[in-house]
């Protein structure tokens, strides 16, 4: 079975690197989707100052998704850009791991609500669920936390039902991750990027190294 790993913005481009090589290493088959990094963080600037449309702001965060793909292939060798679903198996025969540009796909199916709301979290989902994989999602944080994610007090949640989610006023993921994965019966871990060797051990099944994680239950 395949996973869909999605590399949040926020590890752009600092950690990236290291991460691709801990890619390589991985017994699962992978296929990649990035974040929209500092790029999709300016058109929400713009956005609050301006108030551009939902449509305008949708697609164009997409395409900064597409940017920062064509610069993570740049820097990784074992990286290979694709733009369509079926080029995942093409891909995986070559040894390479593909990343997926989305915005030609999601311009032909606009499967998505154009909101805030919805970032590559949620467009990994349904990457996800489109090719019948499981869901890695790596963010700049070590997964889902309980009170504020800013404060001292704040709790690592080890488990939690995608429908409790639901009423999180703020996580690391998407608002509508959870009603995705609610809709497409899947389940996601969200796992510190910073750490590969933390995201290895586990695309490696090797649950004795890794034990820092949220699980989000959609099923």
């Amino acid at each position: 079975m395949v996973t869909v790993v999605k590399i949040g913005g926020s590890l752009f481009p600092e950690h990236v690197n290291r991460l691709c090589e801990c890619f390589k290493k991985s017994k699962e088959k992978i296929v990649l989707i990035n974040g929209g990094g500092d790029l999709a963080n300016i058109l929400r600037e713009y956005h609050e100052e301006y108030n551009y449309s939902n449509n305008v702001n949708h697609w164009t965060a997409i395409e900064c998704m597409n940017i920062i793909g064509k610069l993570i292939a740049d820097k990784n060798r074992n990286i290979t850009l694709i733009k369509k679903l079926d080029e995942i198996v093409l891909v995986h025969k070559t040894d390479k791991i593909p990343l997926l540009l989305t915005y030609d796909l999601l311009k032909e199916e606009d499967p998505l609500d154009h909101s805030w709301n919805v970032t590559s979290d949620s467009i990994a989902c349904w990457v996800a669920s489109k090719i019948n994989a499981k869901l890695l999602i790596l963010t700049n944080v070590d997964g889902i936390y309980s009170g504020n994610i800013f404060s001292n007090n704040k709790k690592l949640i080890k488990k939690v039902n995608a429908n409790e989610l639901l009423f999180f006023e703020e996580t690391s993921v998407d608002k509508c991750l959870p009603k995705l994965l609610i809709k497409y019966h899947l389940n996601c871990y969200v796992i510190n990027g910073k750490y590969p060797d933390r995201v290895l051990a586990h695309l490696n099944s090797d649950h004795t190294m890794n034990n820092v994680y949220t699980y989000i239950g959609g099923k």
